[in-house]
């Protein structure tokens, strides 16, 4: 029973995480071109700080094209985000839209159910929709033809030529409709060198040279990029089918479905793995422990003719029988499991093992593989036999035994601890990420998005709130804060020095951000409305302030108060902000600029609610919302909930590791038990004499226990310098990270030898009370 129950949670867990890792390598699997996503690496300040970009801009499509015969064709995308249509009186709004170009549909291999993909997109104002699209806007009438029209900024009509079926779960693309991009053209476009805004795919020709390819990129960009702005930038392309786990480093990757990170994929697996060896160790002792039962079964079998190759066949034969009973708790375990796991990981992984011939393959001959594995050793350990010996009992079967089934023990509670130690600081991590004072204060803050309609409003709907006592404040940006903010060129013109042209991080803000959110400014003063135009107002972070005075090191940061500074018409810097983390903790503080600029239009607002009645606070805010955006759905998020999404991976990393460790230790513990039980049966008489001669209960307990708690103790040695190595090399991605503290160790010893002792004291203390008449009676 211990040896099924051992296997048949090993092996669900592998089963689990091998229908994780297949569901995570099956992304676009299902598009047949030689398809690549072209990525940027800017450089931000004048230091040369440099970050990875899947944006492109919009000329590079058509110009690398035309200029490198290994390209080709190319496709441009430009995410629309949430977006309303409406067809009569029918207004739906969809979560994902697409502007892309006439070649989408010949470079990816998106279903269309109707119309003519080559032609579907090719004019102006045309549209494709998505099966469930069309069900909402149309329900059971044609859709082929009708005018949808989306109110915006511009009105825009455009005629249904197609339907798409429903994009793929495993896609990284994800969209309701696809628009011609033709029909948003503006001249400025054309000449946009600089301006990253979309992002832009290549299919390159069979057998390309992707490297040659790249080393051209440099000479491309001095070709076309005025002055010296070619140096701020590279080029790089990334395979499709390794975009959604390859890319972790690359952030602005606005529509990469369910990224994830392909080392934490690979982590599982390795650690399933762990799981699934230390089942079979369990019952590679337990079949060596127990050799001495069989013993004279191996010596009769030789006796009357059984050769030794005969006998392994039969071991290996019970092994691997035992290995397809756990196979069946296993497939019932899994079933259990995956809904929690596709919960968790926002997956929808099936085990569809009766529909999949090659899935039922890989189980069977994976299942015989384990019974191969646990049974090779115990087949070739007990057919070597001498029947002889065995027979006159003048062998003593499993005594040279004991070390190799020691060693394996602490094998089995090292990859046990060691497992415990890392999801222990993994967890510590997490929680400080998601603790840490980041500089300003973010309780109680309330974003509702906004778009290119409802942000002309935003300043009636910040006076309607602002008469509330449920309200503490309203203010507005263009970024949240924990995204990945954008980045523009600037240029500083002080008066104690020459003019520099650099990158920052920009944060576009209203003139109150400063004070709601607490930002803390150490030199200057927050914007003011009255003094200059919207736009021309800049507060700088400590970060950027140090970059503007790199060359002028005698000057404090308060000189910079009052300088020229912005973009091609210069305002001043009125304030330096202390430096605070807008990004997630995994990234240092960049330079950064806040600007005041209401004309550009913002993308969130952000209402500070009063926390002793947030029902009543969220309840007011929607009122307002409906009553000025009557056609606008009202959407909000906390803060804190954006940020815990921020951290979302991390989390679940942290999770399915701490659940595999489990696994280990509840499986070592397993383990332990059985051998425990079986120390305990074969001293049975020993432990009656000792009894007899007065040993008492703790005694006998401690006898008993002590060597399989040393094999523990043991173990967490060769545990702890590992899990020191392996947890100080995974902090260092991390630019704010915890200390690697001692008694996190200690604590993961104490508890490793704790569960031993209680899983083997259960059996030592049944067999110290057991009465030793019993076992001494046949004396």
């Amino acid at each position: 029973m211990i040896n099924i129950i051992g296997l048949s949670v090993g092996m669900a867990a592998c089963i689990v995480i091998m229908l994780f890792v297949v569901y995570e390598k099956s992304f676009d699997n299902f598009h047949t071109k030689n398809i690549y996503r072209l990525n940027e690496v800017q450089t931000i300040g004048a230091q040369g700080a440099t970050q990875k970009v899947a944006l492109s801009m919009f000329p590079m499509g058509p110009t690398l094209k035309q200029e490198f015969p290994e390209i080709k064709n190319f496709t441009r995308i430009h995410w629309a985000g949430k977006y309303q249509l409406t067809e009569n009186e029918k207004k739906i709004f969809l979560p994902q839209v697409f502007f892309v170009d006439s070649t989408f549909l010949k470079i990816f291999d998106f279903k269309v159910i109707r119309g003519d993909k080559q032609t579907a997109l090719l004019k102006p104002h045309t549209a494709l929709i998505t099966e469930e699209t069309a069900k909402k806007l149309f329900g059971n009438a044609d859709p082929i033809g009708k005018i949808i029209t989306h109110y915006g900024d511009d009105t825009t009509s455009f005629a249904v030529t197609g339907i798409i079926a429903d994009v793929p779960k495993n896609s990284q693309l994800q969209f309701d409709a696809l628009f011609s991009f033709s029909s948003i053209y503006k001249p400025w476009m054309f000449t946009n060198w600089g301006g990253n805004w979309l992002n832009t795919y290549l299919e390159l020709q069979p057998g390309a040279n992707v490297a040659a390819l790249e080393k051209k990129f440099p000479d491309y960009l001095k070709k076309h990029l005025k002055g010296d702005g070619w140096k701020y930038y590279k080029l790089f392309v990334l395979p499709l089918k390794d975009v959604h786990a390859n890319s972790a480093d690359i952030g602005l990757d606005y529509i990469n479905y369910q990224k994830f990170d392909k080392k934490s994929t690979n982590l599982f697996a390795i650690i399933a793995l762990i799981v699934l060896i230390i089942a079979c160790v369990n019952f590679i002792n337990l079949s060596t422990a127990r050799s001495a039962e069989r013993a004279k079964e191996v010596g009769i079998r030789k006796s009357i003719g059984a050769h030794r190759f005969q006998l392994a066949i039969q071991f290996l034969g019970e092994t691997i029988l035992i290995s397809f009973l756990a196979l069946l708790f296993a497939v019932i375990f899994v079933e259990l499991a995956l809904p929690y796991i596709n919960n968790l990981s926002e997956r929808s992984i099936s085990f569809n093992i009766f529909s999949n011939v090659k899935l039922i393959l890989v189980v069977l001959c994976g299942t015989v593989i384990i019974g191969l594995i646990s049974g090779i050793y115990p087949a070739i350990y007990l057919s070597s036999f001498q029947a002889v010996r065995v027979l006159k009992g003048s062998i003593q079967v499993g005594k040279n035994k004991g070390s190799l089934r020691n060693i394996l023990v602490v094998a089995q509670f090292s990859s046990a601890v060691f497992l415990m130690i890392a999801t222990v600081f993994v967890l510590k991590q997490l929680w400080f990420m998601q603790h840490q004072d980041p500089g300003y204060n973010r309780d109680q803050i309330v974003n509702i998005p906004l778009d290119g309609v409802t942000t002309k409003k935003y300043d009636l709907f910040k006076s309607e709130l602002g008469g509330s006592t449920l309200i503490s404040g309203v203010t507005a940006s263009q970024d949240i804060l924990g995204s990945h903010l954008d980045q523009t060129g600037v240029t500083f013109k002080p008066s104690f020095g020459p003019k520099q042209d650099l990158g920052t991080t920009l944060l576009v803000v209203d003139t109150n951000y400063v004070n709601l959110y607490k930002i803390k400014l150490v030199a200057g003063k927050n914007f003011s409305g009255d003094k200059m135009p919207d736009g021309r107002q800049f507060i700088v972070n400590e970060a950027l302030a140090k970059e503007l005075l790199k060359d002028h090191p005698k000057y404090p940061l308060s000189a910079l108060v009052g300088q020229q500074f912005g973009f091609d018409s210069l305002g001043t810097i009125t304030g330096i902000a202390k430096n605070f983390n807008f990004n997630s903790l995994q990234y240092k503080i960049e330079p950064m600029v806040m600007v005041s600029a209401r004309h550009w239009g913002f993308r969130n607002i952000s209402v500070k609610i009063n926390g002793s009645n947030t029902t009543a606070a969220i309840a007011l805010i929607k009122s307002k919302w409906t009553s000025i955006y009557p056609d606008y759905p009202f959407e909000y998020q906390f803060l804190d909930d954006h940020f815990n999404e921020v951290y979302k991976a991390d989390n679940q990393v942290s999770q399915i590791v701490g659940i595999l460790a489990g696994l280990a230790i509840f499986i070592s513990c397993l383990g332990l038990f059985g051998l425990a039980s079986h120390s305990a049966e074969k001293r049975v008489k020993e432990i009656g004499v000792r009894k007899v001669l007065g040993a008492s209960v703790q005694n006998i307990t401690l006898l008993l226990s002590g060597n399989f708690l040393g094999l523990v103790l043991i173990a967490n040695l060769i545990a702890w310098p590992l899990a020191w190595f392996a947890t100080s090399k995974w902090l260092q991605e991390f630019a704010y990270r915890i200390t690697i503290q001692w008694w996190i160790f200690v604590l993961a010893g104490i508890a490793s030898i704790l569960i031993a002792f209680f899983t083997v004291s259960f059996q030592s203390i049944k067999a110290a009370i057991a009465n030793p008449v019993k076992s001494l009676r046949s004396e």
